[in-house]
């Protein structure tokens, strides 16, 4: 017999999830890469710990602004669909029963077994039943402006803390090697637990994220280095 939690499925974390992930990824990129660039155009330390703090800020603002749209707009698509179903129920409930139990009889069910559920299921909610078997709308993946916003703000500057920490404490010279070494080392461990969380290989996941991570820091402090010679 298969563990308890061996069914147990990720996929009700997929919002939250994407939002933080999302969040502390570009938190640790783009700080990381800007701190680099101005590190590879020999930038003062005074610099480089300003330009930090404002990429900081207007990063997770930016974050928390772009996912609550993003995530209101979802809601407000959501509720539409929701407000037009309410009608149809209100307008013809014998249709929309039969239009439920025939879901259920492409889904493999017995026509009888179907119609006897959907009955059933009416009975005790039918926009609830209606939602979720023809909308895909539950209340576990409902969108939620406000907390995806929140996730990525909070992540980002998280993320966004690690380089500029680096600076903080790290020689100049060295600069260059410990923002680009401890940024890929949570990226590492972000993608890897993110994917995890998910239910993914963790291998591929921490790999592909700091790959790309790794060519935007390369790029930026590339950049940066040409820029500090004109």
């Amino acid at each position: 017999m298969r563990p308890k939690d061996h069914d147990r499925h990720q996929l009700g974390t997929a919002g939250w999830l994407r939002a933080a992930v999302l969040g502390a990824n570009d938190g640790i990129v783009s700080t990381s890469s800007l701190l680099l660039g101005l590190v590879a155009a020999h930038s003062s330390h005074a610099t480089l710990l300003v330009s930090g703090t404002a990429a900081l800020v207007a990063g997770a603002m930016s974050m928390a602004a772009g996912e609550y749209v993003s995530v209101h707009s979802q809601a407000d698509t959501e509720a539409a669909a929701l407000a037009q179903e309410r009608a149809e129920l209100r307008d013809d409930f014998p249709g929309e029963r039969r239009e439920l139990s025939e879901i259920y009889i492409r889904r493999g069910i017995d026509p009888d077994l179907a119609r006897r559920v959907a009955d059933q299921l009416m009975a005790h909610d039918a926009l609830g039943s209606h939602a979720r078997d023809e909308l895909g709308i539950s209340p576990g993946n409902r969108a939620r402006p406000l907390q995806a916003a929140f996730a990525s703000a909070a992540s980002f500057s998280i993320g966004a803390v690690l380089p500029l920490t680096v600076v903080a404490v790290a020689p100049t010279r060295y600069l260059i090697p410990a923002i680009t070494l401890s940024g890929l080392a949570c990226l590492l461990f972000l993608g890897g637990w993110s994917a995890k969380v998910g239910g993914a290989n963790m291998r591929t996941g921490a790999l592909r994220v700091t790959f790309w991570s790794a060519l935007a820091m390369a790029v930026t402090t590339a950049v940066g280095a040409v820029v500090g010679r004109l």
